[in-house]
Parts: C-alpha cells; structure tokens; sequence
C-alpha cells in the first residue's frame, strides 16, 4: 500500500513573532498546511494521509481541516516526535498499529510547509517509491557550495554540477527504513538532517527525483513573502 505522511510537527521558530506554528499561518487566505493537503488529496494512490502534528495542536488542525472540507475518512491527524525523523517513525507506527507493513509499502513524507509541489512530483515519487527503497525530490545546484569544517575556512569546493539541493517529498519502503533507522547508534542518529540521511550512513542507494525551483520551503518572513508572491503570479495568469 501506498501513504502519504504530512510532516507538520515543528513549532516554526525560525518565522518570529507568530502566534501559532508556521504550517498554520495563511497564504492566501489559506493556511500553508491545507494547500499541502489539497495536493495529496487530488492523489488516489494512496490509502491514508497522515499529518502528524505537536500534541498540543491536533485540535486546531483538524478543526481546519473541517473548516476547509478536507476532513476526509482517509485524511489522519496524529502528534509528531521531538525530531523530524521521530515524526516519521511515529507515522510508521500508526499505520502499524491498523495493518501488517508489507515489505512493499511506501511512505511518501513531505514536509508540511512546502506547499507549491507538483502532482508530477508526487507522481514521480511514488512511482520510483515502487522500485527503489529511498527516494528523495532535488533540484540542481545553481550557486557554487563551499565547505568549511571550523566554520573559518574554506576546507573544499565541490563540483557544481555534483550537487543538488534537497526538497521534498521524500519516499521509503517503510519496513527498511524502521530498519536501518534502529540500527544506527546514538552518535549517527545526532547528525541525521533528514531520513535519507539514514540510507546514506547505511550505504544504501537513494534514488534521486527531480524536484521544482518553485517547491520551496517557508520557514522564515522572507519565504512566506515569496510564497505569497509565487501564489498572486499564478493567479495573475
């Protein structure tokens, strides 16, 4: 079977001053979190989608989606981990705790505030979901990435056209990823910046997908200006 799991479990610190976590304030009149859903929705592949979210906020996420009409039977809200890749895990165990995880099952997992993804990506995950054990959405380089280990000097410059810049979705094969995820130590699990992160350290394959220029992420005031701005252009058309 095929999931989808809405990651929706930061409190958004980055963002300021706000009175709620970013995945809740509007864009366009609409929360950032609800144009994410809508996307997913439009997919019927998949049996459930589970947004997973703080404890404290799983009221006030399925009062929006009540309000918005997206309170569908297969559309779940849970509470999220104390990290990103707990949030994954608690989406696993959910889906656990109602049916038997074959070893086929994916999970394709987006991050909440990415709400500009296409339905060719989604498409595009799970279709490369069915035949890899890891899958993660990138789009090219365009600046050149510079790396420094003491924070003072440049320590490598990579080839350009070597790098990719990370997004979501991201897609597994759940019983691999639990996997590999309890077989990494206290220190590993320190430096995960994201669970393909988990694949890599194990020396497993991570397909890649291209991802969209636009499918950014709103984390700060600037991105939520960009968003809005992305948003009126394509009304505008």
């Amino acid at each position: 079977m095929i999931y989808a799991g809405i990651l929706a479990g930061g409190k958004g610190t980055r963002m300021g001053n706000v009175p709620m976590p970013k995945q809740f304030l509007l864009l366009n009149d609409k929360p950032i979190i609800v144009h994410t859903v809508e996307k997913f929705i439009l997919n019927n592949n998949f049996e459930k989608i589970i947004i997973a979210t703080p404890k404290e906020w799983i009221n006030h996420t399925k009062d929006i989606l009540e309000k918005y009409r997206i309170n569908l039977p297969k559309v779940e809200v849970i509470s999220g981990g104390s990290d990103r890749n707990g949030t994954i895990m608690n989406i696993i165990d959910y889906v656990e705790e109602g049916s038997t995880i074959n070893e086929d099952d994916i999970l394709v997992t987006h991050d909440a505030v990415r709400p500009f993804l296409t339905h060719r990506i989604i498409q595009d995950n799970i279709d490369q979901g069915l035949e890899h054990s890891a899958v993660d959405t990138v789009i090219s380089a365009v600046d050149t990435i510079v790396e420094s280990e003491d924070q003072e000097f440049i320590s490598s410059i990579p080839r350009r056209d070597n790098m990719f810049q990370g997004q979501t979705p991201q897609t597994f094969h759940m019983q691999k990823l639990r996997q590999l995820y309890n077989e990494l130590t206290s220190d590993e699990k320190q430096i995960l910046t994201d669970a393909c992160k988990i694949f890599s350290i194990k020396g497993e394959k991570v397909k890649l997908v291209q991802g969209e220029v636009f499918n950014i992420k709103v984390t700060t005031p600037y991105d939520l200006n960009v968003a809005n701005a992305i948003i009126k252009g394509s009304l505008d058309k």
